[in-house]
């Protein structure tokens, strides 16, 4: 089978391991929601050995990510599970961190809760939820070019579109992860980072 990829993935791959390199100091399982290709989660766990990678896709996304895993043979990439954000429980019972490329301004915002309320039951404390994509704040896109991309994705299915950072943030307050950290990224992107706070030792 011949895996499908991405020349965004390959543009966009450096820029994000090196901003999880540093956010996931520490943390020792992740789960990726939506991992698409695989591109992200097999240059990120070549290059972050120390940390389990659990890669996720909608089931009718899994074979092509499956194969492309399959083929990687990292000791630290686990195969690819079923996995769509709205259906309870998650196939994943403990994680520290939580990753996720590009798919919240695809998703409903039915679907955009449920991410948060799932990633907010599931993230250890102290843990943390990096998202990547591009966004709006204050209800403005941070460009020219993503008003146009937010313009095609209403346009293609009214219920995706670029999310606004504010609103986000408040259904990561409601699971008791605080806002972390902002870094700018190539093409208009950013990646946002909430943690929930480690607990107290006595």
């Amino acid at each position: 089978m011949l895996t499908v990829s991405s020349e965004a993935c390959e543009r966009n791959k450096e820029p994000i391991l090196a901003v999880l390199r540093g956010e996931l100091a520490g943390c020792e399982r992740l789960l990726e929601i939506g991992s698409g290709t695989g591109q992200h989660a097999v240059h990120c766990a070549a290059h972050l050995p120390r940390l389990t990678w659990q890669p996720s896709e909608l089931p009718a996304n899994l074979a092509p990510l499956a194969e492309r895993i399959r083929a990687a043979q990292l000791p630290n990439l686990r195969a690819p599970l079923a996995l769509d954000v709205c259906v309870r429980p998650w196939p994943v019972t403990a994680a520290d961190a939580v990753f996720s490329a590009n798919t919240l301004h695809i998703m409903a915002w039915q679907a955009v809760e449920q991410f948060f309320a799932g990633a907010g039951a599931l993230l250890a404390a102290p843990g943390v939820l990096c998202v990547y994509g591009p966004f709006r704040f204050r209800g403005r896109p941070t460009s020219d070019s993503n008003a146009a991309f937010d313009a095609y994705l209403r346009e293609r299915d009214p219920l995706s579109g670029l999310r606004d950072f504010e609103a986000l943030d408040a259904l990561a307050q409601a699971q008791g992860l605080n806002f972390s950290a902002d870094h700018a990224m190539p093409a208009n992107n950013r990646t946002l980072v909430w943690r929930r706070a480690g607990r107290m030792t006595p």
